[in-house]
């Protein structure tokens, strides 16, 4: 087995299998975190075809913001588990309704492509001195988003950690059982009655 085929298999039932997580887990963290782990697997998998700017498109867009934010609002509304229980039964339509309708799609699709066509039968000769000197699609991303657009990169940056360190900050459970120093009360305290003189009689 082709090291490119073996991990296309891989990636592929990873996938699978966390996005089956995503939909069976009770738990909200753990169903955003396992649908963060499907949207690594599908970049790995275009990057795999050669679909690099869409593969770190997927991470920096979907990873790096939709995901991140959803985990944020899921940790600020201290969703843990889901209080309603619903039976299996009564979702079943709605969920075969779906998959018809996503399998229909994907028939038609697979009813245009002809996937026998896409089989190479001779090799082609490719030439590594001239492909060398030519400049990849991150290359030219990278020269434009870091030149001309490095303000709003940066802008874009700050406005994500300071919602990164707002959900942290909201989500701190204050312990009542913990005595604190409370700095505000010591600095309005009174000098004049902050020091008390004895006589000790001898």
């Amino acid at each position: 087995m082709q090291v490119d085929i073996f991990l296309f298999i891989t990636f592929s039932v990873f996938a699978l299998l966390s996005s089956i997580m995503v939909i069976s887990l009770s738990n909200a963290v753990h169903s955003v975190l396992f649908l963060i782990l499907v949207f690594c697997n599908i970049a790995s998998l275009l990057l795999l075809f050669g679909a690099e700017f869409l593969s770190f498109m997927l991470l920096i867009v979907y990873v790096g913001a939709i995901a991140v934010l959803f985990l944020f609002v899921v940790m600020m509304l201290n969703i843990k588990k889901t209080s309603t229980k619903q039976s299996f039964f009564s979702i079943m339509p709605i969920g075969i309704v779906i998959f018809l309708i996503l399998f229909s799609q994907l028939s038609g699709i697979f009813g245009i492509l002809d996937i026998s066509s896409l089989k190479q039968n001779n090799l082609i000769w490719t030439s590594w001195i001239s492909e060398s000197n030519n400049i990849t699609n991150i290359q030219v991303i990278g020269n434009v988003l870091y030149t001309k657009y490095c303000f709003l990169f940066i802008l874009s940056g700050l406005i994500l950690l300071v919602a990164m360190i707002g959900a942290i900050v909201l989500t701190m459970h204050q312990r009542t059982d913990v005595q604190k120093q409370k700095i505000e009360l010591q600095l309005n305290r009174a000098f004049a009655g902050s020091l008390k003189f004895i006589d000790l009689r001898k």
